[in-house]
């Protein structure tokens, strides 16, 4: 995996995976498949499904702790700031051997350059909220959150996810 690379598809991601119309009930059906996912694989995530300033889905699997949910509140941040994947921005300042608070003045206890929150696009509106992972290593987080996309948008995961290492 190449950061590039890695980079590359993720534009591709959140080019292509959007909606055509988001509202309660497909954030529930979002969330769901990812708790579906989760709870098959025997993953200790929580789920965070939201529009801009409204929570619609949660879920913290067994095993997970209050800490899963402030790494949610920290990388939902850094999406709902650039409208972008948390783990494109945490790429971005690898690349340029940076943190979110050298190059933005973030503060670490509030912003996490870390994958796990992409953005929800809809069609002809744009960004209107996100979808967060926490509990796995952050290109884990970033791949459930598209799988989940995936599956509620009708398309191949295998086409979106990210280059094999």
């Amino acid at each position: 995996m190449s950061i590039p690379d890695d980079l590359a598809r993720i534009a591709l991601q959140e080019q292509q995976l959007q909606f055509t119309s988001f509202d309660e009930q497909a954030a529930w059906e979002l969330g769901s498949a990812i708790h579906q996912l989760g709870t098959a694989r025997k993953l200790r995530i929580v789920v965070d499904v939201r529009r801009t300033g409204q929570p619609l889905f949660y879920a913290a699997l067994p095993g997970t702790t209050p800490d899963n949910a402030e790494w949610v509140r920290r990388k939902s941040n850094v999406t709902l700031r650039f409208h972008r994947s948390s783990y494109a921005i945490a790429l971005e300042m690898e690349e340029k051997k940076s943190t979110l608070h050298e190059r933005y003045g973030l503060p670490i206890a509030d912003y996490a350059g870390h994958g796990g929150s992409f953005p929800v696009r809809v069609h002809g509106a744009g960004f209107i909220g996100l979808v967060t992972v926490s509990g796995l290593p952050m290109r884990a987080d970033h791949e459930l959150a598209i799988e989940g996309l995936c599956a509620v948008l009708g398309y191949d995961y295998r086409e979106f996810s990210l280059p094999v290492s």
